[in-house]
């Protein structure tokens, strides 16, 4: 099936001996099913890509975390899988946040550090997102500060001290983008319809699908 573009990048500007755990943690409002969500911050280190891979894994994050949280319920988390890339996301009463995260930062912490930017955010703008009609980067520097603070781990498991108990019991599991999507969809056809993919994104695209490598960027 088709799997999410940008893998090329990650195989050839992975193993560079980068420490970048969180690749990026994203804010978005959610707007029900039949809507896409609207972006209210976004934060990313992508200092494992080259320059000109940047802009396409940009991109991504854009059009990926619009295709996961539309298809994340109100008070449900789930973890898609992607090789070496894990995007968790929850979504807290309409607000959500998505987490993009290597195998080997924790779960469990993932989804602290999206606890807490989701509480910094509603403790700064209270309820104002409900009303928002169109992407804005106002939830940006809390995301910025979380990202910087949270790339090891063990300081996002020191929020659990001051969080209620997780049940990961619950998280819903994926190990692939299409199986979020809903029955009839095609991730071809959200690529192509994408406001968030530039002509070079979906090109960039189509030639990894042609020549069959697994596209796969978180």
């Amino acid at each position: 099936g088709a799997r999410e573009y940008g893998e090329e990048c990650v195989r050839r500007s992975g193993g560079q001996g980068s420490m970048v755990k969180l690749t990026a943690i994203v804010l978005l409002k959610w707007n029900g099913e039949a809507s896409d969500p609207h972006l209210c911050g976004l934060a990313s280190d992508l200092t494992q890509f080259g320059y000109f891979e940047r802009p396409v894994v940009r991109d991504m994050l854009n059009f990926v975390s619009r295709t996961i949280v539309k298809r994340t319920q109100p008070g449900q988390r789930q973890t898609v899988e992607h090789q070496e890339y894990l995007c968790h996301a929850f979504n807290k009463d309409g607000i959500a946040s998505i987490v993009f995260a290597d195998k080997t930062y924790p779960r469990r912490s993932a989804f602290c550090v999206i606890n807490k930017v989701l509480d910094d955010y509603t403790e700064k703008f209270g309820q104002a997102y409900r009303n928002y009609t169109a992407d804005t980067n106002e939830g940006t520097p809390i995301l910025e500060a979380a990202l910087k603070t949270y790339q090891d781990p063990s300081k996002a498991d020191n929020l659990l001290r001051v969080q209620k108990e997780l049940d990961e019991t619950k998280i819903v599991l994926h190990k692939t983008i299409d199986s979020v999507l809903a029955r009839g969809e095609k991730l071809d056809n959200l690529v192509a319809k994408s406001s968030d993919l530039s002509m070079a994104s979906q090109m960039f695209y189509r030639t990894a699908r042609k020549q069959n490598q697994c596209c796969k960027m978180m």
